[in-house]
């Protein structure tokens, strides 16, 4: 029996309606079924590099050598010539993480590269790179004008599709919960949302010629996304769906009564019950749903405070000692692709999130005494203003009237070249409100000009023993010969001393981080990407974060409170582009790959042997100064806890 027809007056179709906004049936007839499709976005292969590479001098020297030969190489991507065993890689081929990365993403023709929905950079963006930034650099502006006479003549490549749905259900993978993201739309309002929750959407497995919906439950929550279940399906999982829970299309329970939109069953399960009210009534009793303002808070919650046209002191990625003014070209999801003001094509430029540590309000640098680059435009240009100093992310006040760091002191630091390796640094030079600037041993240039800048409350540096007691790898200073490295003899050869431990942040919060989950992460060597990532180890607040496809060398270091990870599903919903995983051969390949490149990343930093807590503490109190506590291993991830060297009075 047709209850439903669609000549119905539309008086007829309102006397209808019950309090469910549900009509009294559905239309039994067949459906109608539609594919849609979207053109790839895609990028232009790239060249390979020129045969020959134009002499290039070095720290004042100039290598004649021919690449492999007599110690010296020249990297591929960006045509510096240097010592080969100071070389990245095992095949030595690269100069640094970034150039291999870069090259790779370009050799398998750009399948995890694509442009930026929205005002996306009109190149490719540089990334941080190791001096000598001059030669470096000069070689680069060279290579990039080779591509660019070639590439008239190059095919485009079509970037591959990826659905977070589909990766997360054949691999059972579990997704970082919201509530780990404070920063990101939603992170400090989620709520009670989990599985069970029900909602009111679209009815897909529907033929009739309006828009209907239907009530479904949450069967599986990743990130922002849900996989949803049609109600009166039971155990039946063959029309689930995902769908991006903060999506237009996603309402609380009551939204279709409220907003008279009728309430039809599936046309697949329309035959179970003949009172669907009755049904409807019983399963939703006690049941939780959105709460009814739910969009609202969407919608507050992606309103961000910086806004295009403001001026801002950001780092110098050139020259990491110093900042340099840039504009905010635009916004997306709070990220921000900052154009340097003296670009006059706007092709310069640098992304970061609006609470990136890297950003500053103008005159920021005069006011702690860091290093700035004046630029030529005398007088901003109109529509120009400074960003409001109060917009940007607070750092905790210190006291540095007691004890406190200075100048020669040693420590351990996530080195900002290469965020897979954490150091042995120096403190350079110590700036006002607790800033200080960080040198790491055996790779500085002359001029301080690879110096970066930290606070003392930052956790990306640690006390002189932190990797030995966590089990991390330290990366010596390079050309260190007294290999495995130990701290004290270092600091008796240097005629140093180590910071004192109880200068450092200790604060853990309970940020809800597990090893294997998933999220999306920005590449930090190429800012302007976002990628699907996974958690491969907890050290306390700090999170190894891998990417999917890459090899274990690409990982980086960062912190749970990072602003520059987000939940699955942040993409979609604030219109950035996401990089995939990069393309497998085979799920068994890869396994064998990863175990090889783990053990070849081992020989490449020649770093020390890792020991046991017993071996390190027996060790370090042969040296009558420190005492050990043992850290938390990767599953004690949460909570205060002592971890670090501790110094005797």
């Amino acid at each position: 029996m047709v209850l439903f027809q669609t000549e119905h007056s539309s008086r007829s179709e309102r006397k209808r309606r019950d309090s469910f906004g549900m009509f009294d049936g559905y239309d039994s007839c067949s459906e109608d079924t539609s594919s849609s499709s979207s053109s790839d976005e895609s990028e232009e292969e790239v060249a390979p590099l020129p045969s020959s590479l134009p002499i290039i001098k070095n720290n004042g020297q100039v290598y004649t050598y021919p690449d492999g030969k007599s110690g010296m190489a020249t990297c591929e991507m960006c045509g510096m010539v240097g010592v080969r065993d100071a070389f990245y890689s095992k095949t030595k081929r690269f100069c640094s993480v970034s150039c291999s990365r870069s090259y790779s993403s370009n050799s398998k023709k750009a399948s995890i590269l694509a442009r930026l929905q929205g005002k996306p950079p009109t190149k490719k963006a540089k990334v941080l790179q190791k001096q000598p930034l001059v030669a470096k650099l000069a070689a680069y502006a060279q290579y990039q004008a080779t591509l660019q006479n070639q590439a008239k003549t190059k095919t485009a490549v079509p970037v591959e599709g990826f659905s977070w749905g589909n990766y997360i259900n054949s691999n059972s993978f579990t997704a970082a919960p919201v509530t780990c993201f404070k920063h990101a739309p939603m992170g400090t309002c989620w709520g009670d949302i989990s599985e069970g929750v029900r909602v009111e959407v679209p009815n897909t497995d529907c033929s009739l010629p309006t828009k209907v919906f239907w009530i479904a439950g949450i069967v599986k929550l990743a990130g922002y996304n849900a996989l949803l279940r049609y109600e009166g399906f039971e155990n039946d999982s063959s029309l689930d769906f995902w769908c991006n829970v903060c999506g237009s299309d996603i309402h609380p329970v009551g939204w279709c009564a409220a907003s008279g939109k009728p309430l039809v069953p599936p046309r697949t399960i329309q035959h179970k019950y003949t009172n669907w009210k009755a049904f409807l009534v019983k399963r939703l009793t006690g049941a939780k749903t959105l709460p009814p303002d739910f969009s609202q808070k969407v919608s507050e919650s992606m309103q961000y405070p910086v806004k295009p046209s403001m001026r801002v002191e950001v780092v110098d990625k050139t020259h990491l000692c110093r900042t340099r003014v840039a504009i905010v070209d635009s916004v997306i999801g709070g990220r921000l692709r900052l154009v340097y003001e003296e670009s006059e094509d706007k092709t310069d430029d640098f992304w970061c999130h609006m609470y990136s540590p890297l950003i500053h309000h103008i005159g920021w640098s005069r006011s702690i005494g860091h290093r700035f680059k004046r630029s030529d435009i005398t007088k901003k240009q109109d529509g120009h203003f400074d960003a409001p100093p109060h917009l940007f992310a607070k750092v905790k006040e210190v006291d540095t009237s007691g004890e406190w760091f200075k100048e020669g002191m040693k420590l351990e630091a996530i080195d900002p070249l290469n965020l897979s390796a954490i150091c042995v640094a120096t403190i350079r030079k110590v700036l006002a409100d607790g800033y200080l600037m960080i040198g790491i041993d055996g790779s500085e240039a002359a001029d301080g000009s690879d110096w970066f800048c930290y606070h003392a409350t930052s956790p990306s540096i640690f006390p002189v023993g932190f990797c030995e007691i966590n089990m991390i790898e330290l990366t010596p200073p390079r050309g260190y010969a007294k290999l495995p490295f130990k701290w004290f003899d270092y600091l008796r050869e240097m005629d140093s001393i180590a910071a004192p431990v109880k200068l450092f942040n200790k604060e853990v919060p309970n940020h809800g981080f597990h090893v294997g989950m998933k999220l999306e992460a920005v590449d930090l060597m190429e800012p302007r990407l976002v990628c699907v990532a996974t958690v491969t180890r907890i050290i306390h607040r700090l999170l190894r974060i891998h990417f999917d496809g890459w090899e274990d060398e690409y990982d980086q270091w960062v912190d749970c409170e990072s602003p520059d990870l987000y939940p699955v599903g942040w993409c979609q919903l604030t219109g950035y582009q996401l990089q995939p995983p990069a393309p497998q051969t085979s799920r068994d390949s890869q396994s064998s790959s990863s175990k090889q490149k783990k053990k070849a990343k081992s020989q490449q930093y020649k770093g020390h042997k890792k020991m046991t807590s017993l071996q390190l503490k027996e060790e370090l109190l042969d040296g009558e100064e420190y005492s050990f506590l043992q850290g938390a291993s990767d599953q004690e991830s949460n909570g205060s806890a002592s971890y670090y060297i501790k110094q005797e009075p």
